[in-house]
């Protein structure tokens, strides 16, 4: 546990390194978090369905470069805005994947069939639904959004996305729940 709470500092303060524009912050802060978003990024993965061409150390490295790698240093309060801000990275990083895997040039207008020809619904128009409804929930309650985004996209338990947000875990339980529901209707229309 003391492990732990050192470790959270130390996040912390190369966060706030990288804030203030030390050049070397960015490379002590990887090894420090590259397991845990690699941890994020395999669970958001193995949910996706087959065909997915990134893994989970190329979404981790993507989102990584967008995170700290800007021209401009971003600002995170602490671990916790600095992982926040991670799923969003991660979802963005998906949805521009299959935003591009739909068109032309890179093959969307192939349909990916099954060794045994049984049509697989596509990932991608999924995906894009599922934006599409969370930016449309976004208007309504940008908390149940970030909520989703950890969860699903970063992979967190509830008790670790309540923790993100700063909220309780029942709290959590209860904006999952409607943000479940909401986005099934607005994707599916159930």
């Amino acid at each position: 546990m003391q492990d732990k709470l050192a470790l959270m500092i130390n996040v912390t303060n190369i966060l706030n390194g990288i804030e203030h524009g030390d050049p070397h912050a960015a490379e002590q802060l990887l090894p420090l978090v590259y397991d845990e978003l690699r941890k994020l990024a395999g669970a958001k993965l193995v949910k996706e369905k087959p065909g997915q061409t990134l893994d989970a150390t190329a979404l981790v490295h993507e989102a990584y470069l967008r995170l700290v790698g800007a021209a401009e240093p971003r600002i995170y309060r602490d671990r916790r805005h600095f992982f926040a801000a991670a799923a969003r990275a991660m979802r963005q990083i998906l949805i521009d994947q299959a935003r591009r895997k739909q068109t032309e040039k890179h093959g969307g207008d192939r349909h990916r069939q099954e060794l045994v020809d049984i049509a697989v619904s596509e990932p991608n128009a999924e995906l894009l639904a599922l934006d599409e409804a969370l930016d449309r929930l976004a208007a309504e309650d940008p908390l149940k959004v970030r909520l989703v985004e950890l969860r699903y996209f970063a992979g967190l338990t509830n008790d670790q996305a309540a923790e993100v947000l700063e909220i309780s875990p029942s709290s959590a339980d209860r904006h999952w729940a409607y943000a479940r529901a909401w986005l099934q209707q607005a994707v599916r229309g159930n």
